[in-house]
């Protein structure tokens, strides 16, 4: 005779599979199912039938504090230029956003993101596909941060991204192949093969501009996002915000990046992997002639990192310096 703990059990067990076709979701749904939705909308094909319009730049603010310098980003986002640009912001829980202080911001979905996490891909992710489902004439993807500014007048960097002979149609991403730190970090990470070879491992700053196209293969992906997601074996040295992207893009495209980014960052006197923060006895003219000029045939559109004290000197030089192309 059968026990009744035996019953259970078989009941159970037979029970199963009628539970497994009522609440599929229940049961296996991934924590970010709804990324994934999202994701999968904006990796679909759109209409492009409006593309003789002026094509535009996303800008995308990555924060987790609130925005310092929204008075000097509502300067450059003049009203007379509506048509050159959109905002997109993902704003840190429970940070409340500031109350609409640019011309066409949205700000998106946002979920908590912490340094050298995955979380802050998945950020960057997020608003990515937001501004690839709003606008079909977004043709340029700008990741920026809260302690980023601009260091030219808008039409100044829409006409450097449309109209540049020297780099017609490729993303502004750093990716270094032979950084120092580099075979360290890998061996950080949960183990990357057969997706990742050491050698096709990349490093770069997190924050970039992207076309469309590179856009598109960003919230496609799932292979190497699988991997990258994982989180690190050891707190240090895996910074995985700034592996996946120029890794994902060098595998995909090597040849539709220019290896550098736009955004000039000071590593002087760097700690804890932070860049120099710059304070306000450091701003002047002359800070933002320097910020602007490379070693090579391209100049730098923004900078970072800066200190919010540094808001009222940078706003007494906007228009004659900083705004004067």
């Amino acid at each position: 005779m059968l026990t009744s703990p035996f019953l259970l059990s078989l009941t159970l067990l037979l029970s199963l599979p009628l539970l497994l076709l009522l609440s599929p979701h229940l049961l296996f749904s991934p924590p970010d199912a709804d990324d994934l939705a999202l994701f999968r909308r904006a990796a679909a094909p759109h209409t492009t039938s409006h593309l003789s319009s002026t094509p535009k730049i996303a800008f995308l603010f990555l924060t987790n504090s609130n925005l310092t310098f929204s008075p000097l980003w509502e300067t450059f986002f003049s009203h007379s230029h509506t048509h050159l640009f959109n905002i997109y912001i993902h704003a840190h829980p429970p940070i409340q956003p500031p109350g609409g202080p640019f011309p066409r911001s949205r700000f998106i979905p946002s979920k908590p993101t912490s340094r050298a996490s995955p979380s802050l891909i998945a950020a960057a992710r997020r608003l990515i596909a937001a501004a690839l489902l709003h606008d079909p004439l977004n043709l340029y993807f700008a990741l920026l941060s809260q302690h980023c500014i601009p260091l030219h007048s808008l039409p100044f960097t829409h006409n450097y991204l449309f109209k540049n002979p020297t780099f017609p149609h490729r993303s502004f991403i750093e990716i270094l192949s032979h950084d120092p730190n580099l075979e360290a970090r890998y061996d950080a990470r949960p183990p990357m093969l057969p997706e990742v070879p050491f050698s096709s491992f990349r490093v770069g700053s997190q924050f970039f501009i992207l076309t469309r196209r590179h856009a598109r293969i960003v919230v496609r992906d799932r292979r190497l996002w699988n991997k990258f997601r994982l989180p690190c074996l050891t707190p240090e040295p895996c910074y995985p915000e700034e592996h996946y992207f120029p890794t994902l893009l060098s595998m995909e495209d090597p040849n539709g990046s220019t290896g550098f980014t736009l955004t000039r960052v000071n590593w002087t006197g760097s700690w804890d992997g932070h860049p120099h923060t710059y304070t306000a006895p450091e701003i002047s003219p002359e800070l933002i002639h320097r910020l602007r000029r490379s070693n090579s045939s391209y100049v730098y559109l923004f900078a970072r990192k800066f200190a919010p004290e540094c808001l009222q000197p940078l706003m007494e030089i906007a228009h004659d310096v900083i705004f004067r192309d």
